[in-house]
């Protein structure tokens, strides 16, 4: 083996140890957004439970966060305005990365 094919296999792990980080976080971020907006919603137990899963998957539509920012949007009515919620996403994004990194 040369020492370019080791920084390249090097490479190639780290790409993908990133992209499954990444991928966990924003998981992690949906299903925090998820129990943030059960809760203004005044569900709590199973059916928070329940709501923020279908936050998480609500994910899966589309790339990118405007899948699930609409769907707190609709789900949320009138609770908060668009700025709160968009907060509340990066806000949570960070959150969310800090506990999955911690737990490497």
């Amino acid at each position: 083996m040369t020492t370019f094919d080791d920084r390249e296999r090097a490479y190639e792990a780290r790409f993908a140890r990133d992209a499954e980080l990444n991928f966990k976080a924003e998981a992690r971020r949906n299903r925090l957004l998820g129990e943030w907006a059960a809760k203004l919603m005044g569900k709590s137990g199973d059916e928070a439970r329940s709501y923020a899963l279908t936050v998480v998957t609500s994910d899966f539509d589309e790339p990118g966060d405007e899948d699930v920012f609409r769907k707190l949007l609709a789900d949320l009515g009138g609770l908060v305005d668009e700025a709160t919620i968009r907060t509340q996403m990066a806000a949570l994004r960070v959150t969310a990365r800090e506990q999955i990194l911690n737990e490497i």
